[in-house]
């Protein structure tokens, strides 16, 4: 039951009364923002009531009571409870132990699981932190079940037919292809001890940080340019699957701040489909050639003078060498053709490709080469080519390479690279305001607090 108070007033002094109504709502108005903010988080409406200026009599109000009926509600028939399960796949798991910390206590899923031909793929693909995903009932009888397949693009979908009383339960098994969702994600961090610490404190995945220095490979050398307290922004694509991370997109921008030079990256789609990263001005930051060969490494010998570690006599060094384990990944520079592949003398064995414009890389002391390469062979830019090895004359694992002009060893360290052709006007334009968005993301990320991990 409800009061309210009718005026018995002409119009003219109802409009005095809501003058002074107003004026005391804003000289209450804090009362409001605080009321209202409390209202918002409580999920309660509350009202001000504001009381009649004191001037007013007694008699200037009428009172009106009302009965208010509320409508009984009924709760919502939700059936059966179904409950969602995950497992995570543990080294040494057998697929029964799966099932069990599934909660699946029913014997024909379980048949079926373990026995039906299309369910057998299921039983070679335990792989350790796989998570895998069971619907049920109370009693534990399996409603559906998702197992991720390998590649990570599928899933194989198993579920219950509708069970007709009397009858045995059937289930059907399918693969269908799994439909990410995907975010953007920013985020910052600062260079202290080495790249993928810093990237590991900012929580980005190893992918994105190997983008990053793809990406940057031909303004930054990462082996040997980066400083304590250089800068990153990333804009990036994760893809997730049921609410949880599966594996990440691309970066979408980037700026990172090297020895007090900042340089920018954004990636932008042609009207043929092709992608690549620009700079702010639409210049292409793919340069002709990679900065390095290997991903990620050290320079253990430069472009000099030298002791020769086995013939013990001063020689000219006329390349560079990374150290790099026994089996690391060995890149294309540029994109050309196998010129030479095979063993040759000290180099042990070695692959040259010839590239455009009378350039040629080297690539020496490999332990072995990429599956098919051979002689005539076109590569293009960061393709896998060989592997880091110690044959012919080397004292230990490592990578020689050299960049040759006009067959003359040159230091890839200084040499200025040329780099991939420019936007059009057309496409100049149209770059520039997808950039503008992009870099409006990354000032945000820049503006927001960083958190620091030590």
């Amino acid at each position: 039951m409800i009061k309210r108070g009718i005026l018995n007033h002409p119009p003219e002094f109802f409009d005095h009364i809501w003058q002074l109504r107003w004026q005391l709502l804003w000289q209450q108005r804090w009362k409001l923002v605080a009321m209202t903010g409390l209202s918002t988080l409580g999920m309660v409406v509350t009202a001000i009531a504001v009381p009649p200026p004191a001037a007013l009599p007694p008699e200037a109000f009428t009172e009106v009571v009302e009965q208010l009926h509320l409508t009984a509600s009924a709760p919502l028939d939700q059936g059966d409870d179904i409950y969602l399960r995950e497992a995570r796949i543990n080294k040494g798991d057998t697929f029964g132990r799966l099932l069990a910390r599934l909660g699946i206590a029913d014997e024909a899923a379980q048949r079926f699981l373990l026995s039906a031909p299309e369910t057998q793929a299921l039983h070679r693909q335990l792989v350790p932190g796989r998570v895998v995903s069971a619907r049920t009932n109370a009693g534990g009888a399996l409603v559906s079940l998702h197992f991720p397949m390998n590649g990570g693009d599928t899933v194989t979908l198993v579920e219950r037919k509708q069970n007709i009383q009397g009858q045995t339960a059937q289930f059907t098994a399918r693969e269908q292809t799994l439909r990410y969702e995907t975010r953007q994600t920013l985020k910052s961090g600062e260079i202290r001890y080495s790249l993928f610490g810093a990237t590991d404190s900012a929580g980005i995945p190893d992918a994105i940080a190997m983008q990053m220095a793809e990406i940057f490979s031909g303004e930054i050398d990462f082996h040997r340019d980066l400083r304590q307290g250089d800068r990153f922004t990333l804009v990036y694509e994760m893809q997730y699957y049921g609410g949880r991370a599966a594996r990440t997109g691309r970066i979408l921008s980037a700026e990172f701040t090297n020895n007090g030079k900042t340089h920018q990256a954004f990636l932008y789609t042609q009207d043929d489909g092709r992608q690549s990263y620009y700079n702010a001005e639409g210049k292409s930051l793919k340069k002709a050639f990679l900065r390095s060969p290997l991903a990620f490494s050290r320079v253990t010998s430069g472009f000099s003078l030298r002791l020769h570690p086995i013939l013990k006599t001063w020689r000219a060094h006329k390349g560079v060498d990374y150290g790099a384990p026994t089996g690391t990944q060995v890149r294309a520079t540029g994109d050309g053709v196998v010129h030479f592949i095979g063993k040759q003398g000290g180099y042990g064995n070695i692959v040259i490709l010839a590239h455009a414009g009378n350039y040629q890389t080297a690539y020496a002391h490999l332990s072995r080469f990429a599956p098919g390469l051979k002689k005539g062979d076109r590569v293009s830019q960061s393709d896998i080519i060989a592997y880091v090895g110690q044959t012919g004359w080397a004292t230990g694992p490592h990578l020689h390479y050299e960049f040759r002009i006009k067959g003359t060893q040159v230091n890839p360290l200084a040499l200025n690279l040329p780099t991939a052709p420019p936007l059009d006007k057309r496409q100049q334009a149209l770059f520039k305001e997808k950039a503008q968005e992009q870099l409006a993301m990354l000032q945000l990320v820049k503006d927001s607090p960083v958190v620091r991990f030590e």
